[in-house]
């Protein structure tokens, strides 16, 4: 492998030293079979080793393969139209990139194997009283997608809910509310948390719901702020950090059409109050790239 590895420099001139093939042998056609089966990542890589590969990583047939078989579709509702004809790898690029859809949503590919993500502002969501100042506000944050959360007072009742129309790519993807306990800030460049006003989400559970149009659906229930210490989170509580609450799966079969999703999260548990949270988006992210 030492061998190997201090050699490469020399296999990429046109012949070594010894008169032998190199590198800059191996025909462009070839070089972009491989490139089929490597991440962009590592195609951009190998690109600067000599011409064929530079020639076979701009290849129109490779990054087509890491585009998702509904490129255009999505191509159509994320860019302009004078973008649609750019080259492929451009168009990745591009893509790779979050881009806004719609309203309040930002759409990108995974840079390593070009699925689609998504994640859904809590702007673009219904919240219950959300235009009273005395139960909700917005905070601008960089720690958000969206540079906005809104941040919960306190309420009786509590009930968010959303809604997307989007052409995913065949493949499982799961939901997620991305949620923090605590009203945090900076203060002398050093991030704080206060939970004053954090209470209510130890008593009842909060219940999560997903739906899609074609009848996919799913529930999940927890406690946003269980008394007792837990492994996995800072300090081994849940306060104080970003968690994201997994709602479920939902399957995309067909790459020619729009999948609905709905979902939602709630505590209408009215006998008790509850406050201090903070909600910053829902992610839509394929199963695979969740777990990795």
């Amino acid at each position: 492998r030492v061998y190997m590895g201090a050699s490469l420099s020399s296999l990429t001139e046109n012949n070594s030293g010894n008169g032998g093939p190199g590198l800059g042998d191996i025909p462009e056609s070839c070089v972009a079979c491989v490139f089929l089966y490597l991440t962009p990542p590592e195609i951009c890589n190998l690109a600067r080793l000599n011409r064929a590969f530079r020639g076979a990583a701009s290849s129109d047939t490779v990054w087509e393969s890491k585009l998702p078989p509904n490129y255009q579709l999505i191509l159509e509702l994320l860019l302009h139209p004078h973008d649609v004809n750019i080259c492929k790898k451009n168009i990745f690029e591009l893509l790779s990139r979050p881009l806004p859809f719609d309203v309040d949503k930002l759409v990108w590919l995974d840079k390593y194997t070009g699925r689609v993500c998504m994640s859904i502002s809590a702007r673009a969501m219904e919240i219950t009283g959300i235009d009273d100042r005395r139960y909700w506000t917005w905070i601008s944050t960089e720690e958000s997608k969206f540079n906005v959360v809104a941040y919960l007072h306190q309420v009786w009742w509590f009930e968010v809910d959303g809604v997307v129309k989007f052409p995913f790519p065949p493949d499982v993807y799961t939901l997620s509310f991305r949620v923090h306990l605590g009203k945090f800030s900076k203060r002398l460049g050093r991030r704080t948390t206060n939970f004053e006003q954090t209470h209510g989400w130890d008593i009842s559970p909060v219940k999560f719901e997903m739906s899609t149009a074609d009848g996919q659906q799913v529930s999940a229930e927890c406690l946003l702020d269980d008394p007792q210490p837990e492994d996995g989170y800072a300090g081994g509580y849940k306060r104080g950090c970003w968690i994201e609450y997994k709602v479920g799966e939902f399957v995309v079969d067909k790459s020619d059409a729009e999948t609905e999703v709905r979902f939602s999260m709630k505590q209408i548990d009215c006998t008790h109050s509850k406050g201090g949270l903070c909600l910053d988006s829902v992610s839509i992210i394929p199963l695979q790239l969740k777990d990795r």
